[in-house]
């Protein structure tokens, strides 16, 4: 049973900064793409980060530059650094998962992590 464990969420003020982590259980996590998606009140889900298991990244226009994500696969856990938060930045922030060795890809969720950047 796959399980994904978001953590590491709250609240900050505009300009501060909070890093996300998301354990990974019941999987091969190294062969795993990972990714970060958010959601806030009212909103469509929306992608934020991801990585590869060869490690390349790709960033939403919004964060890039004030994101960064990263994945230890010892310790079967993705990050993501938050830099510079802006108000807008708040939303639930779901951990995801995606074997592509399966067709079609095996997807899985995290239970997200709530972030509120207000002053």
């Amino acid at each position: 049973q796959v399980q994904l464990v978001e953590s590491g969420g709250g609240l900050v003020q505009p300009g501060g900064s909070l890093r996300l982590s998301c354990a990974a259980s019941g999987m091969i996590f190294s062969i795993f793409g990972m990714g970060w998606y958010r959601q806030a009140p009212g909103k469509q889900r929306e992608f934020v980060a991801s990585i590869s298991s060869g490690l390349t990244t790709n960033y939403a226009d919004s964060v890039k530059g004030r994101f960064t994500i990263s994945r230890d696969d010892a310790k079967n856990t993705v990050y993501l650094q938050m830099n510079n938060l802006k108000p807008e930045d708040t939303a639930v922030y779901y951990c995801r998962a995606d074997n592509s060795r399966r067709t079609p890809v095996q997807s899985f969720w995290g239970q997200g992590t709530q972030v509120t950047v207000s002053s």
